[in-house]
């Protein structure tokens, strides 16, 4: 697995249905986090297209796959910027930079 796919798995268990405002069941779930189909529908892609990319096996995704990945899993800016750096370094791009914070 890459550093991507792992990034994508643990950040799709730290999040769970009633934080996106999806249902919760009548029984427990067995992992927590939200389901891979689930994640795939909050941002409009197919389950087998996520599927690919958790599993490390799309290592180009686009970025706006990879902008609807990160609202659908709530990132805050920094976790979205290590988000596109991995997806980057997956694709053996070179990892884009940051622009730098305004100065006062």
């Amino acid at each position: 697995m890459n550093a991507l796919a792992q990034f994508l798995r643990v950040r799709r268990g730290r999040i769970g249905p009633a934080d996106v405002g999806l249902p919760i069941g009548p029984r427990p779930r067995r992992s927590p986090g939200l389901r891979r189909e689930e994640l795939a529908a909050l941002a409009g892609v197919s389950v087998d297209y996520y599927t690919r990319i958790e599993q490390g096996r799309e290592t180009a995704p686009s970025d706006s796959v990879l902008d609807a990945l990160a609202r659908a899993l709530r990132l805050g800016d920094d976790e979205h910027a290590h988000l596109l750096g991995l997806a980057d370094r997956v694709a053996g791009r070179t990892p884009r930079r940051r622009p730098a914070a305004p100065r006062p």
